[in-house]
Parts: structure tokens; C-alpha cells; sequence
């Protein structure tokens, strides 16, 4: 079973739930808009697949979904999800984690201490760091 970071912490997850829907990086994610969102959502958790190590597509999936189409469900990563990377995917809009066999979970929350500040604009601070000093 793969370790499952949500809300920076290390839970324990038998099966994922029944509603989750998985996109692969050649998934558009505009497919999911009219069921995402909103009172009657019809989605409430969403994972993208990384199928390689050095295949970015899903952070542009993740902040079109939060962005564009503003998804407030769980956005979990799955696939190849190593510590490396785990700052930058929270930044994109994910907060669900699903480690690659082999992960250090420990290790792998140490990650979101890495970086005190970005400087760029994010899905979780969508203001550029010059905006927010102003």
C-alpha cells in the first residue's frame, strides 16, 4: 500500500474513495467543469496521474482545475510522487499526496518546509510576493 499525505499529515487509507476520478496528463481537465464546484458538485476528489518522474503536464492540470474551473475538492497526486516534488505540486493546488513506493514519508514532510516564501503567483497564494510586501 502506498503512503497517502493529506492536510500534511501521514493518514491511513485502505482504498481510495469511490468517487475518485483519475486524470492521465493527456486528460483535458475541461471535461470535468460542469461537475466540478459548487452546491451539487458531483465530484469531490480528483487525482492526477504523474506517470513519469520528470512528467510535469499535471501541474497545469491541477491549476487549471483550482484556477479555471474552481475545484475546492481534494486534488491528489498518484503515480510517481516523490519528495522532490512535493512543494512545488502544493503550490499548483494539490493537497493530497500519494507517494511512489519506496518514499520516506517522513522525509517527504519535511518537504513542505523547504521554501519560506515564492516569489512567483501560485494556486495557494495567488499573489506574487512583491504584491503581498506592498
Amino acid at each position: 500500500m502506498a503512503t497517502l499525505i493529506k492536510e500534511r499529515r501521514i493518514v491511513d487509507e485502505p482504498s481510495p474513495p469511490p468517487d475518485l476520478v483519475v486524470l492521465q496528463p493527456t486528460d483535458d481537465p475541461a471535461v470535468l467543469a460542469g461537475r466540478l464546484g459548487g452546491p451539487g458538485a458531483q465530484i469531490r476528489a480528483v487525482a492526477v496521474n504523474f506517470p513519469k518522474y520528470a512528467d510535469g503536464r499535471g501541474y497545469s492540470i491541477a491549476r487549471l482545475l483550482r484556477e479555471r474551473y474552481g475545484y475546492t475538492g481534494e486534488l491528489r497526486a498518484v503515480g510517481e510522487v516523490a519528495r522532490d516534488h512535493l512543494h512545488a505540486m502544493a503550490q499548483c493546488g494539490f493537497d493530497a499526496f500519494q507517494l511512489r513506493a519506496g518514499e520516506d514519508a517522513q522525509a517527504a514532510l519535511a518537504a513542505f518546509g523547504d521554501f519560506s516564501e515564492s516569489y512567483q503567483a501560485t494556486a495557494a497564494r495567488p499573489q506574487p510576493l512583491f504584491r503581498r510586501r506592498a
